[in-house]
């Protein structure tokens, strides 16, 4: 066999995992750091289906980042400073949206229990509602930094809603709102009776990242910070592929800066929610999506660093 057909390719695996990070089927007695877990679920989405296909999309988008070792601009591979393993999808009753709920509790519980942190791709942005409440459980009330077009606090929805998640989260006492903070919204909520403080888009596009950096920080301090990014946060421009895509959203390089951003602060996990492929195109929300998760590693290697 010649050299060229003996040398690895970076597309030799389909990506079949996250940035190609070794697979595991037993993540609790990996010697994994973290975590990469696919939440395939799309039963709570009130718009467009189809997010149940996001973290295998965002998996083989993935393959795009995983020849680049030192990666820009951190200036360090990531598999030199933490170790990543990725477990899958999580397996549910389909169908049965409480049996998601049970199983990511269960899921998230035993690896916290085993000290790992945890990168969650889904699926529609109710996962994060069962994640936060096994978080909590664990670091009590978090900060939560919530990059949206929504502010998915709506009290009117059903038991499973991805517009409602963060209502119930404030009602349980899962979240820290003195903490936390909201980010790219640009659809309606209550103003003068709203929970959390809010950067809206066009604050956030008139301002600047490091503008948002500063708030952020300012906002969340030493408290554990939980993460979750609807990628409908960016403007459709960028991230076409999402159930309920709005206009006037933030650019691509405003949220890799906003992740990076988080250096320094004490994020325990990040979910990446709302990818729907079938309304992608040229894989652009996928490779989106990835690489914000992608960043959020760094941060975490940085960190550690």
């Amino acid at each position: 066999m010649s050299q060229q057909q003996d040398a690895p390719s970076i597309y030799a695996t389909l990506a079949s995992t996250f940035m190609q990070f070794p697979a595991t089927d037993d993540p609790v007695s990996s010697d994994a750091e973290v975590v990469v877990t696919g939440v395939p679920f799309d039963l709570a989405c009130s718009g467009r289906s189809g997010t149940r296909l996001g973290p295998n999309a965002i998996r083989l988008a993935s393959a795009n980042l995983a020849w680049e070792g030192e990666r820009w601009p951190w200036g360090f591979a990531l598999d030199e400073a933490l170790k990543v393993a990725d477990c899958g999808n999580l397996g549910f009753r389909y169908g049965e949206p409480q049996s998601l709920v049970d199983n990511l509790e269960t899921h998230v519980e035993r690896l916290l229990g085993a000290g790992k942190r945890l990168l969650n791709l889904g699926g529609d942005h109710f996962i994060t509602l069962p994640s936060l409440r096994a978080h909590a459980r664990h670091f009590g009330p978090l900060a939560l930094i919530h990059v949206d077009a929504h502010t998915d606090t709506y009290s009117g929805g059903t038991r499973y809603d991805h517009g409602s998640m963060f209502h119930h989260a404030v009602q349980e006492g899962l979240v820290d709102t003195d903490r936390s903070i909201q980010v790219g919204i640009r659809t309606t909520y209550d103003r003068d009776d709203h929970p959390f403080e809010v950067l809206d888009a066009a604050w956030v596009n008139e301002h600047g990242p490091a503008a948002v950096v500063e708030r952020i920080r300012a906002r969340v301090g030493e408290a554990p910070a939980y993460l979750s990014f609807d990628i409908d946060g960016l403007d459709p421009a960028y991230a076409p592929g999402t159930g309920t895509p709005v206009s006037g959203g933030l650019t691509s390089d405003c949220a890799l800066k906003l992740i990076r951003g988080l250096q320094g602060l004490d994020p325990v996990a990040m979910d990446l929610v709302e990818v729907s492929p079938a309304y992608d195109h040229a894989e652009v929300t996928s490779l989106t999506a990835a690489t914000l998760a992608l960043e959020y590693l760094y941060v975490l290697a940085a960190n550690k660093r």
